[in-house]
């Protein structure tokens, strides 16, 4: 009876410590090894890491970029309830970037007496606004899920900034992380250093332990941290950038913070009656595996 009380409260821990959702690239294997090396990749959200119990993540976006910089082509895609998955030929050795990355945009306005709110791209946000539209207000978002893994001896660049949205950039190799080390990363927003924002850190396994073995990093004035690995396992790190008055540097000529419409866009989101500066979110997922 005894036994039966602590798992329930085990779980009930698990319960109340992971309450959000989070999505997440699951390699098979970060480190792979053998004469023709293939990876797996599951993609999922839930709630305890990482297991699958909720929904599958979906695939829109998703970039596979070999050693030598060029694309990658997933293999045997299927989707079933609660993960989507794909394999990964690594006919080159070296190293392999993974990622889903995701922009969206939402609007509100006022039609009229009645609100209304839609959701769309940066690119196409606003030819979903109607003329005559007024309080118009509209928040971007944008989202980097990814994983590394490396087919025999592993390849510098494969954790080199892309510069758009929130990084976590290791300054050391992502597979190359053992247990009891610590390792540096560090925090970038469109590529320059982000000081003072907490970077969670949180090994796999929850269900089977009944804890949430979270860490929470700040990243210094150089935006790095320090992460220490108690152990071995795989690890979900995630970072997120609050609402603010000010997007990042839009592209050149898009629909930035500022920026007039595209040609041809509605009264009231140019000139006079241009669109307010804009919320913007943003938020960086990696799976990192660190070997004991």
């Amino acid at each position: 009876m005894n036994k039966k009380l602590l798992a329930l409260a085990a779980m009930a821990l698990v319960s109340l410590s992971a309450q959000a959702h989070r999505g997440w690239l699951l390699p098979s294997a970060g480190a792979i090894e053998g004469d023709k090396p293939w990876v797996t990749v599951d993609a999922a959200v839930s709630e305890a890491l990482f297991d699958f119990e909720h929904q599958p993540l979906k695939l829109d976006g998703l970039s596979i970029t070999g050693p030598d910089g060029a694309a990658v082509n997933p293999q045997n895609i299927t989707s079933s309830r609660f993960r989507n998955s794909f394999d990964i030929e690594l006919k080159q050795p070296g190293s392999y970037r993974i990622s889903l990355v995701g922009e969206g945009a939402m609007a509100s306005y006022k039609l009229g007496n009645e609100v209304k709110r839609v959701r769309g791209t940066p690119a196409n946000i606003y030819q979903q606004i109607p003329a005559g539209a007024t309080e118009v207000s509209k928040s971007l978002s944008v989202s980097r899920i990814e994983t590394f893994v490396t087919a025999g001896k592993p390849t510098a660049g494969v954790q080199q900034a892309v510069g758009k949205g929130l990084e976590l950039q290791a300054v050391s190799h992502p597979n190359e992380l053992f247990a009891g080390d610590n390792s540096s990363f560090r925090l970038l927003m469109d590529g320059k250093p982000v000081a003072g924002m907490p970077v969670s850190v949180v090994r796999g396994g929850v269900r089977h332990t009944g804890l949430l073995d979270e860490q929470v990093y700040t990243t210094d004035a150089k935006g790095e941290i320090k992460v220490s690995w108690k152990q071995g396992g795989m690890y979900w790190v995630n970072a997120s950038w609050p609402k603010r008055d000010a997007m990042p540097t839009p592209p050149q000529g898009g629909p930035g913070a500022g920026s007039p419409p595209p040609e041809g866009g509605k009264p009231g989101m140019g000139g006079p009656g241009m669109m307010p500066m804009a919320p913007f979110r943003a938020s960086y997922t990696a799976t990192l595996e660190v070997l004991p």
